[in-house]
């Protein structure tokens, strides 16, 4: 078996409230969405519509949001879980300092920068759905 790629997907409840999330804080773009009809799939969203299903992407990081029900429909065993991490999703980034003192001015849920015993500085945000995201770049 070979592993090629790995584009987590998180359980969401509002697929358009998450991708501005993602857009305005992180600059993720969107790649395409799947409106509630799940009768195609649209690469802008539609302020009339609702989605089921979202693909973001930021250099190369690709997220994947599905909305809640259908999320629970198609992995069988999530259905008594609760949204959200103990989990992060931990990226190594560039410019560390500038996007921590950018988000930080965002009024988000974030920790303090840190030199780590590892060697990098990192912190975590969390996102509107619970989920949990690390940044790092090692410290020179």
């Amino acid at each position: 078996m070979k592993i090629s790629r790995l584009s987590p997907n998180f359980e969401v409840n509002d697929i358009k409230k998450t991708v501005a999330f993602y857009t305005e804080h992180f600059e993720f773009k969107l790649i395409m969405a799947v409106p509630e009809t799940q009768d195609g799939v649209e690469q802008t969203l539609d302020e009339n519509k609702e989605y089921v299903y979202a693909m973001m992407q930021k250099d190369s990081i690709e997220f994947m949001f599905q909305r809640s029900d259908t999320f629970k429909n198609d992995i069988v065993f999530s259905k008594d879980l609760p949204i959200g991490a103990t989990v992060s999703f931990y990226m190594d980034i560039e410019g560390i300092k500038d996007f921590y003192l950018t988000l930080k001015k965002q009024n988000l849920e974030i920790t303090e920068i840190k030199t780590t015993w590892y060697g990098m500085q990192e912190f975590y945000i969390k996102d509107l759905n619970g989920y949990i995201l690390g940044f790092s770049e090692k410290n020179e």
